[in-house]
């Protein structure tokens, strides 16, 4: 299986209102609830307004369309990480799946994930 490597360190924050995301950037995700909103972002694009934020993160996705009716992708990728003791932070798309981890197991995870029969670039 192929994964997409994200070229720009990421930031995950807890935000008190979507005011102010710029919904311009090329790169975000939002998560709702009726207890918070949180916030997936390049670093740069962070709003300056956070309740929590967390920097440092990189991240990759899994190339192409999955189909709902594959099982297993986001499970086996995550044991396979959790097996070397490297946390993740995942969202899912309508069209695929992203695994952030911390910056300083980034080139591990490729490597490990490598070792296991996937390719990125």
């Amino acid at each position: 299986m192929q994964l997409k490597t994200l070229e720009n360190n990421l930031t995950v924050c807890k935000v008190p209102s979507t005011a102010e995301i710029d919904l311009s950037k090329d790169f975000y995700f939002i998560g709702k609830t009726d207890e918070e909103i949180s916030l997936v972002c390049k670093t740069e694009d962070t709003p300056a307004d956070t309740i929590e934020r967390d920097d440092g993160w990189r991240g990759f996705r899994i190339e192409g369309v999955l189909d709902f009716s594959l099982i297993g992708i986001l499970s086996k990728i995550s044991g396979i990480l959790a097996d070397n003791k490297i946390g993740i932070f995942a969202v899912s798309t309508y069209n695929t799946d992203y695994i952030f981890v911390k910056e300083e197991n980034y080139m591990k995870a490729l490597t490990v994930l490598s070792e296991n029969g996937y390719t990125y670039r």
